[in-house]
């Protein structure tokens, strides 16, 4: 992925380019949308990571730079899980040296079945990530839900959470999301879409923002096969029109013009990467027949 992106970095209008070179922006420049159950806004734009991992420095240093970019942007959202390899020791150990823990909207996950099991993932969670209190904690894909989901009641009554979710990140699991959307209370709903990936807006989507759950989206770059779709493509003109200078951009502001959708969470391990990706949370977003015209365009490539 990174070898391709940064082809169309490089094709594209030069925001990352340009933002790295000025100052950072506020986050009061960000598109927001705010949580249902809350009204809590949060920028549309976050960071999936699934590849956070290593201990050396020379590992270590990209990720820092990353995490340090996003935030002095005015990036919220990080979602990681335990089983993640090593990804929330590292960005335990990195948000504490950069010291940005308050300006973070922290979402981890457990997998585990069984109430003792999951408390104690739940509990590991807390040493890993070098902190008090987790802002969302989520059923990863579904597993043993009504039990973990009891749990994370308990834990946000006792303001340990402040936000409890389900995830999917499979069509395969969408029958059995439906189900709990409808049955249970919940503050988030976590799920694959993107341009190439659109089963999603067909009944989860729909039924999320009719029962009045965000929505973070995890697979927006369609596991980076989006880009293999473009390379060597320049971005149609009309584009502009929604203030969109990248492919990345393109798909992210895809997404996140969904009504239902709250935060997108690409993988992203690259400074330049952060700063291009943000860009889709600035300017306009593209409408409901604007999304129609880059579904189409994106078809016939």
């Amino acid at each position: 992925m990174n070898l391709s992106r940064r082809d169309l970095l490089k094709l594209g209008a030069g925001a990352a380019a340009g933002a790295l070179a000025g100052p950072a922006r506020s986050a009061a420049e960000l598109v927001t949308r705010a949580i249902p159950s809350s009204g809590e806004r949060l920028p549309v734009v976050g960071i999936g990571t699934n590849r956070y991992r290593g201990g050396s420095e020379a590992e270590l240093a990209p990720l820092r730079e990353t995490l340090k970019t996003f935030a002095s942007a005015g990036g919220k959202v990080i979602d990681t899980a335990p089983m993640y390899g090593s990804s929330e020791v590292v960005l335990g150990q990195l948000i504490a040296g950069l010291g940005i823990r308050k300006q973070l909207f922290l979402a981890t996950k457990v997998y585990a079945s069984g109430r003792e099991s999951g408390a104690e993932e739940m509990n590991d969670s807390f040493k890993r990530l070098q902190t008090d209190r987790i802002d969302l904690i989520q059923v990863h894909n579904l597993s043993d839900t009504a039990t973990q989901l009891a749990t994370m009641r308990e834990g946000k009554r006792a303001g340990r959470y402040r936000y409890i979710g389900v995830t999917t990140s499979r069509d395969g699991q969408y029958e059995e999301m439906e189900a709990v959307l409808k049955s249970e209370a919940l503050d988030f709903v976590q799920v694959d879409y993107s341009i190439d990936n659109r089963t999603a807006a067909e009944r989860i989507l729909p039924l999320a923002l009719e029962r009045r759950v965000a929505v973070l989206v995890n697979l927006p770059f369609g596991r980076a096969r989006l880009f293999s779709s473009v390379r060597g493509k320049p971005l149609p003109a009309w584009a502009s029109e929604f203030d969109c200078t990248s492919w990345a951009q393109f798909f992210l502001k895809y997404v996140v013009g969904h009504p239902a959708v709250t935060v997108a969470i690409p993988g992203t391990r690259r400074p330049e990467h952060v700063l291009d990706n943000l860009g889709a949370a600035r300017g306009r977003l593209p409408d409901q027949a604007q999304r129609r015209k880059m579904e189409q365009f994106f078809d016939a490539l």
